[in-house]
């Protein structure tokens, strides 16, 4: 683990379970069994069960703004506190019963509480920032606020294309570029922006984390379909047990090829799919270029993001934890 995500884990870590406190004990038990902060029943566990990664980046983003990483804790966990907000709905919206090991908060506490729950954890991300009595806290808020925006479109977008048989490649990269990228770019000058750096370093952040988003998002979506569960936390092949039209998908159905045909009609087939025609499922998507074609475009996303990094003026060590993070959360763990 980079040793920015330590740190991250050590600062952050008692600042957000100072947020969850102020929430109201009925949302607060479910915020607290998703963050792993307490188990269904709300005794403590003692720790987090997230990976910390956007914190992180926030409190790099003002260490390159040149203050201490302590200056950095109110954006990191606003960060997080979006991201979460965003992972309690999307489970329910996509039905996923598994995250990080455990069963997920709606299957636990119902739809309603685990909605209302994510619902605090977005206005308790505005509060935070906004108690800043400078001018700068509401510039770090609508900064947070606009790549919400944006993270609810791609969110619209990906509901949207499991109607459709017709997506592109271009769609479905802006798709990410919202639902996973604009955040990250946030969380990477978030901080910047919080502790008042000139524009230029919160953009030159912004450009770097946008481009370690999408090369995040093509490495999740590829162990969505090939990872591990006890890497990722969910099923093998969770993503094509769902048909979800993720990035390798889309890039084998639209190859032209004929395994891209056979590809389509076993997704578009009504009934539900065996884990033999999953795993050959996943054998088309290989076969029509999917795999191949998200593996070199993640490598492509995080030489741009490294090319970024390097046209801004940043202490080394900053420089080398970025770098850092943005490799190990594109490593590709099967």
């Amino acid at each position: 683990m980079p040793e920015g995500v330590a740190l991250a884990r050590d600062l952050v870590g008692p600042a957000m379970e100072a947020a969850i406190g102020r929430l109201t004990p009925d949302v607060r038990a479910v915020a607290a069994y998703h963050l792993g902060l307490a188990d269904a029943a709300g005794n403590p566990t003692g720790n987090g069960s997230g990976k910390a990664l956007r914190p992180a980046l926030a409190v790099l983003s003002a260490r390159a703004a040149g203050a201490p990483a302590e200056r950095g804790v109110p954006a990191a966990v606003a960060v997080e506190l979006v991201h979460n907000f965003s992972l309690l709905h999307d489970d329910i919206m996509d039905g996923d019963t598994e995250r990080r090991h455990r069963p997920t908060a709606w299957t636990v506490f119902g739809v309603g509480p685990a909605i209302l729950a994510g619902d605090a954890l977005l206005a308790l991300s505005q509060d935070i920032l906004l108690e800043d009595p400078s001018a700068r806290g509401p510039w770090a808020a609508r900064c947070l606020s606009a790549a919400v925006q944006r993270l609810i479109s791609g969110q619209g977008a990906d509901l949207a294309f499991e109607k459709r048989d017709d997506v592109t490649l271009a769609e479905c990269l802006d798709m990410a570029g919202d639902k996973t990228a604009a955040l990250m770019a946030c969380a990477c000058s978030i901080g910047a922006v919080h502790l008042g750096a000139p524009p230029a370093l919160a953009m030159g952040l912004a450009s770097f984390g946008a481009h370690v988003g999408l090369a995040f998002q093509l490495t999740d979506d590829l162990l969505g379909i090939w990872g591990a569960p006890e890497v990722t936390g969910k099923p093998v092949r969770a993503d094509l047990r769902a048909r979800k039209k993720s990035l390798p998908v889309v890039a084998a159905l639209t190859s032209g090829t004929p395994e891209a045909a056979r590809l389509r009609a076993m997704l578009a087939d009504p009934q539900p799919p065996t884990e033999h025609d999953l795993v050959r499922a996943a054998d088309l998507v290989a076969a029509a270029g999917g795999r191949a074609w998200a593996e070199t475009e993640a490598d492509a996303q995080l030489a741009a993001a490294n090319a970024s990094l390097a046209e801004i003026d940043l202490p080394a060590d900053v420089r080398a934890e970025l770098t850092a993070i943005a490799e190990f959360i594109t490593a590709r763990q099967w």
